[in-house]
C-alpha cells in the first residue's frame, strides 16, 4: 500500500497549486464560511464532510448558482436513502449550462470530431439558439415537466441540444448509444415510457457506416407512449414515415425558457449495466447533478473558460452526462463520435492534438491497449496543451501511470478517477493540488466522506474493505423509475450497512489519504479468508504480450472447497503451452502471492463485457455455479452473447 511507492510520481508547482481553482476557493470559503486556511487539502476535506451544510452553501455561492426560489436550508432531512437538498429551492440545469453564453457568444462551447479527425464547432450563441428553438418545439408537442425525451443517438452535438432542450423545459433526458440493439434499448426506455423519441437513421464507427433504420422501426413499434419521433439523417436517409426532422425543430431563433424547478426535480435517467435482470433506471435531480458536478468539473478537475475538456465516450455512459456538464464551467467540450482505435489505436492522441484538449479522460482499458501496441502520444503528437489525463471505467495499473508519465509528459497531471453510474460521479480521483503516487486515486472527493469498511462496520486504514459513503452526496439517486416504496433502491446499496451507501468495491483508504481501488467486492475472490480483487490479477496477467485480456473467477464449492479458474484471451499466434503456463502462475505468484495463483488456466474465445465494456464476473460466476444463461444475465446488456456458450458448456461438464 502507501509504503511500496513512497516517492510520488508527480508533484504539482507551487505556481500550479496558487493557480488552482481549488486554491482559491479555500481561501475564500476561510474568509466567509469558516474552512481552514491552513492544512491544504486533508483539512478542506475534513471541513467539506463535517461541516456539509456549510461547504455546501459555499459550493453554491463560489459558483454563483441561481436560485429562483431561495432554499429554507441546505439540507432537511439528512438521513440515506431519502436525504432532502436545498428544500424550497427552485433553479434550472440548462441555464446555468448556457450562462457562458452572455459574454462569448463567438467561442466555441463545442468542438465536434467524428473519424475524419476534423473538428467542427458550435458556438456558444448558435448552442443557445437551437436550445431554444427546441426547446419552444417540445413545448409545442405538449412536453411537459417530468414528461421523459429519450434519444437513440451517438455523441453529436444535436444530443447535447436535445439534453439542454428537454431540462429546460423540465423533462427528464434519457439516452443509448446506437450500437445498442433494439432489445437493449427497450430494456431501458420501456421502463420510463418516453414521449419523444430523438434518433438517427444510424452511425459510422471502424470505417464503416452501420444503418438503424430498422432498429429505430422496432423502437417505434414497441414504445407505444411516444407523440413524436425527430429524425436526425447522419447518413443521410429520408426521414421515415411520421417522423418529424431535426432540422424543422432547431431553425428559429428564439431565446430559451427555462422552466424553474424544484432542486430534487428529475434532470435524467441513467441505467445501471443491467448484466443480471433489467437494469436499474436511476433518477438524478436538476439542482444535485448541477452543485455535485460544479464541484467535481471546476474544483477537482480545475476546469473553466480557458480549457477544452475531451472524454472518449458514448451517450449509453454516464461519462457522457458529465462531459455535458462541462459547460457548466464554461468549459469547450469536445464530442468525438467514432471508434476509439480508428484508423489505429492512437487515435485518441490525434484527436487531443487537433482539439487543443486540456483534460483528455479516457479508459484504463484503452491506456492499456496503447501501451501493449507500442503507441508513443508525445512523439507524434503535440500534446502541449494537455494539463491532465483522466482514466476511468475500471482502475488503472501502476503500469499505465508509468506508461503515461514516460510517454506523455513527465510533467503530467494522472487522474485515476473512481466513481459510479450511480451517483454520476467521483467518490474519489482528481485533485489539482496533491502530488500522484503510483497506482493510487489521489484523494477522496470534497463532500464526500469515503471510508474503506471492515463486515462489522468498522472503519480500515491501509486494509482492504468495502467502500461506503457515511454522508449524502447531491447526486445520490433521487430514487429509482418505477420503485414505489424505494424498496430496490435501498437493496442495491443500503442492505449491508444500514443508512450508510456500500458501492461494491474492495478499496483501500491509505494512512496518507489516498485511495487504491481493487475491484468489485460482488464478485471477489476469497481463498482461505484472504480477500483479493480481480483487478490485481488482471494487471500482473495482462503485462505479458501473449495475453490479450483475462477474466478470474472464484466459486465456493457445495463441498466447502473453492475453485479459482484464469480464464486468458490470447493474442494471435500466441498458444497456451506448458511454457506460457508457467510463466501466468510464475507472475502471479511473483508479483501478487502464491495464494493468487489461480487451481485452473484455460483459453476462451473472448472475455464477455457489458455494452459499456466491463468485464462481466458476476453472470459468468452465476453460469458456473450451474444457473441457466437466461437467468444468469440479461442477453440485452452483453457485447457478445456467443462467448457466454463457452462458459455455460464448461459448467455443464463440470457437473
Amino acid at each position: 500500500m502507501s509504503t511500496v511507492n513512497p516517492q510520488p510520481l508527480w508533484q504539482p508547482d507551487p505556481e500550479r497549486i496558487a493557480q488552482a481553482q481549488i486554491t482559491r476557493f479555500q481561501a475564500w470559503a476561510a474568509e466567509h464560511h469558516g474552512a481552514p486556511a491552513q492544512g491544504g487539502y486533508a483539512a478542506l476535506h475534513r471541513w467539506s464532510v463535517e461541516e456539509l451544510d456549510t461547504f455546501w452553501k459555499a459550493v453554491t455561492e463560489w459558483f454563483d448558482v441561481r436560485f429562483s426560489t431561495p432554499y429554507a436550508r441546505v439540507l432537511g432531512d439528512r438521513t440515506m436513502p431519502g436525504a432532502q437538498w436545498f428544500p424550497g429551492a427552485t433553479l434550472n440545469y440548462a441555464e446555468h449550462a448556457l450562462r457562458a453564453a452572455a459574454g462569448r457568444a463567438d467561442e466555441p462551447a463545442l468542438l465536434c470530431v467524428d473519424e475524419t479527425h476534423e473538428p467542427r464547432a458550435v458556438t456558444w450563441s448558435e448552442l443557445r439558439r437551437q436550445v431554444g428553438s427546441l426547446a419552444a418545439e417540445l413545448r409545442t408537442l405538449g412536453v411537459r415537466p417530468g414528461d421523459r425525451v429519450s434519444g437513440y443517438l451517438p455523441n453529436i452535438p444535436e444530443a447535447v441540444v436535445a439534453l439542454l432542450a428537454t431540462a429546460a423545459v423540465g423533462g427528464v433526458w434519457t439516452s443509448c448509444a446506437p450500437d445498442f440493439g433494439a432489445r437493449s434499448v427497450l430494456d431501458r426506455f420501456q421502463q420510463v415510457e418516453p414521449v419523444v423519441l430523438f434518433t438517427v437513421d444510424g452511425y459510422r464507427y471502424g470505417g464503416k457506416e452501420h444503418d438503424r433504420r430498422e432498429t429505430v422501426a422496432e423502437l417505434r413499434r414497441e414504445l407505444p407512449t411516444l407523440r413524436a419521433v425527430v429524425h436526425i439523417p447522419l447518413l443521410g436517409t429520408e426521414a421515415p414515415e411520421g417522423a418529424v426532422e431535426w432540422a424543422t425543430l432547431t431553425g428559429a431563433d428564439v431565446d430559451p425558457e427555462f422552466e424553474q424547478v424544484p432542486f430534487d426535480h428529475p434532470l435524467w435517467v441513467l441505467y445501471s449495466s443491467g448484466t443480471t435482470g433489467l437494469p436499474k433506471p436511476i433518477v438524478q435531480s436538476q439542482g444535485g447533478i448541477l452543485v455535485e458536478h460544479l464541484k467535481q468539473l471546476g474544483l477537482h478537475c480545475d476546469l473553466g473558460p480557458e480549457d477544452r475538456f475531451f472524454w472518449y465516450t458514448s451517450t449509453g455512459w454516464m461519462m457522457w452526462n458529465f462531459l455535458v456538464s462541462g459547460l457548466l464551467t464554461g468549459t469547450t467540450i469536445v464530442l468525438y463520435d467514432g471508434s476509439p482505435g480508428h484508423p489505429d489505436t492512437g487515435a485518441q492522441w490525434g484527436i487531443a492534438e487537433r482539439t487543443r484538449a486540456t483534460l483528455y479522460g479516457t479508459s484504463a482499458a484503452y491506456v492499456m491497449a496503447c501501451r501493449k501496441a507500442g503507441v508513443h502520444p508525445a512523439r507524434d503528437h503535440d500534446l502541449s496543451a494537455v494539463r491532465c489525463v483522466a482514466t476511468t471505467g475500471s482502475p488503472l495499473p501502476p503500469d499505465g501511470f508509468r506508461w503515461l508519465h514516460d510517454e506523455v509528459r513527465d510533467d503530467l497531471w494522472i487522474a485515476s478517477v473512481s466513481g459510479g453510474t450511480d451517483v454520476c460521479s467521483c467518490f474519489a480521483g482528481a485533485v489539482p493540488t496533491l502530488p500522484v503516487h503510483i497506482g493510487e486515486l489521489q484523494a477522496p472527493g470534497l463532500g464526500t466522506d469515503l471510508q474503506s469498511w471492515d463486515p462489522s462496520g468498522e472503519p480500515l486504514t491501509d486494509e482492504v474493505g468495502e467502500l461506503v459513503v457515511t454522508n449524502p452526496m447531491p447526486s445520490m439517486p433521487i430514487y429509482f423509475w418505477n420503485d414505489p416504496d424505494g424498496s430496490r433502491y435501498h437493496d442495491s446499496y443500503f442492505d449491508t450497512y444500514p443508512g450508510v451507501w456500500r458501492h461494491g468495491d474492495w478499496i483501500t483508504v491509505t494512512s496518507r489519504g489516498s485511495v487504491v481501488i481493487h475491484g468489485r467486492s460482488d464478485s471477489t475472490l476469497n481463498r482461505q479468508g484472504v480477500r483479493m480483487g480481480s483487478a490485481d490479477i488482471y494487471e500482473a496477467v495482462e503485462r505479458l504480450p501473449e495475453i490479450k485480456e483475462s477474466l478470474v473467477i472464484g466459486i465456493e464449492q457445495p463441498d466447502g472447497g473453492y475453485w479459482m479458474p484464469l480464464f486468458v484471451h490470447l493474442a494471435p499466434g500466441a498458444v497456451l503451452d506448458d511454457a506460457l503456463l508457467n510463466r501466468v502462475k510464475q507472475t502471479i505468484r511473483e508479483q501478487l502471492s502464491p495464494r493468487h495463483v489461480p487451481d485452473e488456466i484455460i483459453a476462451v474465445p473472448g472475455i464477455p463485457h457489458t455494452l459499456t465494456g466491463k468485464r462481466i464476473e458476476v453472470p459468468v460466476k452465476r453460469l458456473l455455479q450451474g444457473t441457466p444463461l437466461e437467468k444468469a444475465v440479461n442477453p440485452g446488456s452483453i457485447d457478445n452473447l456467443d462467448l457466454l456458450h463457452f462458459y455455460e458448456d464448461l459448467a455443464r461438464k463440470r457437473a
